[in-house]
């Protein structure tokens, strides 16, 4: 007969302990066993002892070693929980597969390189991790790391003006920057490691303006990006696209506002609301239409969202078809309604419609002079730009300007140390 904690065994000596053995089993209670008098001390002891090395163990886990290791590894930590996030996106398919296959939920977790952008994981897998990231910077370590921007460049191949790029760079630390560039499939850019463009490119897939492809590849930039935690704001960009200031004046004006900036405004007429798609009621109605140009720059919190929106992105990219742009209704829309303080209502990206047509004027090597260039960044401006900078009037109100032609390069290098101030 053995004691145990619940309850009794007993078996003759001629049977065994499987079915149709010919033993005979009862169940009983076990006899009540006192604790031993003299052990309670120790016990009580070792029991205090213990628990406060365990909660020595919870409390401390957030001091410097660990805060250091954090630091040091972020590229490749896992997610805390592993909740479904706040905006709903299911977990990939290959979350749900075997282990041992190929698609096993460790290979969407996989980091790209810190040295490199690019990576394995597919675009479910890449928006599903993303959307784990923190929504807030700067991240809960001790030591706080200085906010970095990321630049994206969605591109069509080449980068004509990259020299002009890496001279903006040139003299800010790698610790204050990010580069991704997102380019046409097939397309590999080709930069010396001394350029801030090297191994920066990311997995890609077709884009066509005018169609949803092309926030899709917005979502795919931003969504590599957002894993890099010290990432704070994330500017859009294209090839064609010119910073009118130096870097330390970008990056104190995008890291020091409150606001995201996306355009957004109501246009009646038949290039705003006129192109309203009515299936979008009841979660968007016709009074929240807002139009905008693509070229944003977000926070953090903004960006998330963005990545990891189930609710309303689906919905435009099914309904919203010619006449009607993805690119154009669908951020200033959705975040003039869900986030309306969080954006500051303008762009931060100068471009000349005064030409008219379907797309803004391209500028090539005979349209880049000192009074051009001046003009842009509101030096010799009679009537200087005003805009709302965290809640202040403020008269810098463009960081960057587009569309700059491959010829404009030459005057551009050779007037931007004078005028743009790198």
């Amino acid at each position: 007969m053995q004691q145990g904690g619940g309850v009794v065994l007993l078996a003759d000596s001629n049977g065994g302990a499987k079915d149709g053995g010919g033993g005979i089993y009862s169940l009983r209670p076990p006899a009540p066993r006192s604790f031993p008098g003299k052990l309670v001390r120790p016990a009580l002891l070792f029991a205090v002892l213990a628990t406060g090395l365990f909660l020595l163990l919870v409390l401390g886990g957030g001091g410097g070693g660990y805060g250091a290791a954090a630091a040091s590894s972020y590229y490749y930590r896992l997610p805390r929980r592993l909740s479904v996030p706040d905006a709903g996106i299911p977990p990939p398919c290959s979350a749900r597969h075997d282990q041992d296959s190929d698609d096993s939920p460790e290979r969407w977790w996989a980091r790209p390189a810190a040295r490199s952008a690019w990576h394995n994981m597919s675009d479910e897998e890449l928006l599903w991790a993303a959307s784990f990231e923190p929504r807030r910077y700067p991240p809960p370590w001790p030591h706080k790391p200085k906010p970095k921007v990321a630049f994206m460049f969605l591109t069509r191949g080449p980068l004509p003006l990259a020299p002009l790029w890496e001279r903006f760079f040139s003299g800010a630390g790698r610790e204050l920057f990010s580069v991704y560039v997102h380019a046409t499939p097939g397309y590999r850019l080709d930069f010396p490691p001394s350029s801030p463009f090297h191994r920066r490119q990311v997995p890609s897939k077709a884009a066509r303006w005018g169609d949803p492809s092309i926030v899709d590849a917005e979502q795919r930039l931003l969504a590599n990006a957002l894993l890099d935690i010290t990432n704070a704001h994330f500017v859009l960009l294209s090839e064609s696209c010119i910073p009118l200031h130096p870097f330390p004046a970008i990056h104190h004006y995008l890291t020091r506002s409150r606001h995201s900036f996306v355009g957004a405004f109501d246009d009646p007429g038949p290039h705003g609301r006129g192109r309203y798609p009515a299936a979008l009621a009841p979660d968007i109605a016709s009074s929240q239409w807002r139009k905008g140009a693509q070229w944003f720059t977000l926070r953090r919190d903004l960006a998330v969202f963005f990545v990891s929106d189930g609710a309303y992105y689906p919905k435009f990219r099914r309904l919203c078809r010619p006449p009607c742009y993805v690119d154009e209704h669908y951020l200033p829309t959705v975040l003039s309604a869900v986030a309306p303080r969080g954006i500051a209502n303008r762009t931060v990206t100068w471009v000349d419609w005064s030409r008219g047509g379907a797309h803004p004027a391209t500028f090539g090597a005979a349209d880049v002079g000192a009074a051009f260039l001046e003009g842009l960044t509101g030096k010799k401006k009679k009537k200087k730009e005003s805009c709302m900078y965290n809640g202040q009037p403020a008269e810098v109100c463009f960081l960057f300007a587009r569309k700059f032609a491959p010829s404009a390069l030459p005057p551009l290098l050779r007037l931007s140390p004078e005028l743009l101030g790198y």
